[in-house]
C-alpha cells in the first residue's frame, strides 16, 4: 500500500486527488494539508510514502517545506504540483530534492502511474525535461568540484554520463551490455556515494561537478 500525502491550499484540489486515490486499491490517503506548515507537521506524524506538495502556498510554500523535509531526512517521496510547466518554482523543489513534478490538471491515470514511479524510488523526468533541468541548474564547475566524485568508479561515472542522457536502467543495461540488476546495483551506489535521493539530483551533481555539459 503506498499512502499519500496531499498537499494543496485549494479544497477542490485536494478533493480531487482524493477521490483519485480512493478508487484504487494500492493508493491510501495518508492526509490532507492546507500549507507547507501543516505538511512538515503531517509527514513527521503520518510517515507517508508520497507527498503531492503545490508550490504555491500561504504561510510556507511548497519549495521551503520541501527543503525542510529532505533536509529532515524524510523519508517520503515529493511531488510538485503545478499550473506552469517547469517554471521557477518547479526548479527550486527540484533542486531542493523534489523527485518530479505534475501539472495540476494531470489525468488521473497519469497522476497513479507518477506516483507508483516515485513510491518506487525512481524519478518523474523523462530525456527532455531532465536535459532541460540540468541545463537551467548547471553552472561552471568551481576549482575542486570534481572532488565530490572521487568515490565513484570508473564504471559508475560512465553510468552517471549515461544518466544525464536520461537513459532508463533497460536501456543502460542494453547499451553497456550488463544485466538490468547489475545496473540498479550500479545506480544505487552511485546515488549513496554522491549523498543523493535521486537519479535527477545525481545527474544535477554531475553537471555541477563538470563530469558532463549541456548540449
Amino acid at each position: 500500500m503506498i499512502r499519500v500525502l496531499v498537499v494543496d491550499d485549494q479544497p477542490l484540489v485536494r478533493s480531487g486527488f482524493r477521490m483519485v486515490l480512493e478508487e484504487r486499491a494500492d493508493l491510501e490517503l495518508a492526509g490532507e494539508a492546507a500549507d507547507g506548515v501543516q505538511a512538515l507537521e503531517l509527514a513527521r506524524e503520518l510517515d507517508p510514502d508520497v507527498i503531492l506538495m503545490d508550490v504555491r502556498m500561504p504561510n510556507l510554500d511548497g519549495v521551503e517545506a520541501t527543503r525542510r523535509l529532505v533536509e529532515d531526512g524524510a523519508r517520503a517521496r515529493i511531488l510538485v504540483l503545478t499550473t506552469f510547466d517547469l517554471d521557477e518554482y518547479v526548479y527550486a523543489a527540484i533542486k531542493a530534492g523534489a523527485s518530479g513534478f505534475l501539472l495540476k490538471d494531470v489525468e488521473p491515470a497519469e497522476l497513479v502511474d507518477a506516483i507508483r514511479v516515485v513510491a518506487a524510488g525512481n524519478s518523474l523526468f523523462g530525456p527532455e525535461a531532465t536535459e532541460r533541468l540540468v541545463s537551467r541548474f548547471s553552472q561552471p564547475p568551481a576549482e575542486g568540484d570534481l572532488g565530490s566524485l572521487d568515490a565513484l568508479t570508473e564504471r559508475e561515472r560512465e553510468i552517471l554520463r549515461l544518466l544525464a542522457t536520461g537513459l532508463s536502467n533497460a536501456e543502460l543495461a542494453q547499451q553497456l551490455f550488463l544485466s538490468e540488476t547489475t545496473v540498479k546495483t550500479h545506480v544505487s551506489s552511485v546515488l549513496r556515494k554522491l549523498g543523493v535521493r535521486d537519479r535527477v539530483q545525481a545527474v544535477i551533481a554531475a553537471y555541477d561537478a563538470g563530469l558532463v555539459s549541456p548540449r
